[in-house]
């Protein structure tokens, strides 16, 4: 189905809600990664440019339905302002009276921010009454933000409803969904898949899927000690579920049966305690008993390298190993610069993936690196977005 665009919408003198992805990390009060709100930068300036006045709408951590001042919009707004060289006015509330009355004294070409969206217990609910309360507020919808089209929430699915033939999707949604749209569907082979994090469990679906479609994975983190233990090898003190160990066999198996390499790491770097300041030792084969390792060793980092370099498509989807500490981030760099090297389309899942990316200055090296973690994934299991499909349904 068809989705509108911005240059479908004739936005001169509109008030153009605009839900976008704001939700990052904060420290004491500070932006710690403003990746979020510049991804969404193009499409604020493309409304103003078509004349529309852009009313932002977007959540902040998960306050679920009360209002908590440490999850306040205002920094946000303040960091938004610097990078578009314009105030930007920021409501106390995202509903209501006072909204309403604010909006009609906006001059033209001003940008306000909506208070954090999910102090509202509507929000989460898709509450019908809430979504028509944001309706209210604009004649215009634009979905600029991914890391949230995974959630049928009032101000992605509900809203929508009462934006037929109005609703668009903004540049940072379009190209998101036609990165990972290509991969599912048309990938350049050989078709490589880099998978991390911390449980298979998580990525059970994801994996089921991707063995229809890649032709190598490549597993660190600590999921592959569960599936080093399911191959009947020690992992020692290693992170592990057992209760997902036949399920682990299983994926095992599908690969076999697809035919698909599936390789786990042959050594690692170890450690007596999971300290960021413990000393690393390096080991290949089994982990003695007492030591887990944390992260994949340099034979491993070798043989993912290479299967990286032969590759033509690759998807990157969680980190080797402890990246966040320096004596366990060896991994992650290596494979992380690997793709970055390599001449294959490359696509980096959101979450931690992107955090790693950030933090070893792969972010402008790859072909893409997504803003959303959950709605990455549930593209990888092959699912369907409710913001995307109410965009679709809005443009019918």
């Amino acid at each position: 189905m068809k989705i509108l665009t911005l240059d479908d919408l004739d936005l001169q003198g509109q008030r153009v809600l605009t839900r976008v992805d704001f939700n990052v990390p904060l420290a004491g009060g500070t932006i710690t990664d403003d990746l979020r709100i510049r991804a969404a930068l193009p499409t604020v300036r493309k409304i103003m440019e078509k004349g529309g006045t852009p009313i932002l709408i977007s959540h902040l951590g998960r306050p679920k339905g009360q209002v908590k001042d440490g999850l306040r919009l205002d920094p946000i707004a303040a960091r938004l302002g610097e990078l578009l060289g314009t105030e930007v006015k920021k409501f106390d509330e995202c509903v209501g009276p006072q909204v309403e009355a604010g909006l009609e004294k906006l001059e033209r070409g001003a940008v306000a921010l909506l208070e954090n969206v999910r102090f509202n217990p509507g929000e989460e609910k898709n509450d019908a009454g809430f979504a028509a309360q944001l309706a209210r507020l604009g004649s215009a919808y634009v979905n600029d933000a991914f890391g949230a089209a995974h959630r049928a929430h009032a101000s992605n699915v509900g809203l929508v409803q009462h934006m037929k033939g109005r609703a668009a999707a903004g540049f940072l949604m379009i190209k998101e969904v036609e990165y990972f749209t290509r991969i599912l569907s048309s990938p350049e082979r050989p078709f490589v898949a880099v998978l991390g994090g911390a449980k298979v469990s998580d990525k059970i679906p994801v994996l089921k899927s991707l063995l229809e479609l890649v032709d190598v994975v490549l597993v660190g983190g600590a999921m592959a000690y569960t599936m080093l233990l399911a191959e009947g090898k020690h992992v020692g003190s290693s992170r592990v579920e057992r209760d997902s160990l036949d399920v682990a066999k299983e994926i095992l198996s599908l690969a076999r049966s697809k035919n698909v390499k599936f390789l786990l790491p042959v050594d690692h770097e170890i450690a007596e305690t999971f300290d960021e300041r413990a000393e690393a030792k390096t080991v290949a084969g089994d982990i003695p008993e007492g030591w887990m390792g944390l992260d994949i060793g340099p034979k491993t980092v070798e043989t993912y390298a290479k299967e990286i370099a032969r590759a033509a498509t690759v998807i990157w989807n969680g980190p080797m190993g402890v990246f966040e500490w320096s004596n366990f981030a060896g991994g992650t760099w290596s494979i992380g610069e690997a793709i970055a090297s390599s001449k294959a389309l490359t696509v980096v899942g959101g979450g931690d993936s992107a955090a790693a990316a950030a933090k070893f200055g792969l972010t402008d090296r790859v072909s893409h690196v997504s803003t959303g973690g959950g709605a990455s994934l549930e593209m990888l299991e092959g699912k369907r977005l409710p913001g995307v499909l109410a965009l679709e349904e809005a443009a019918s």
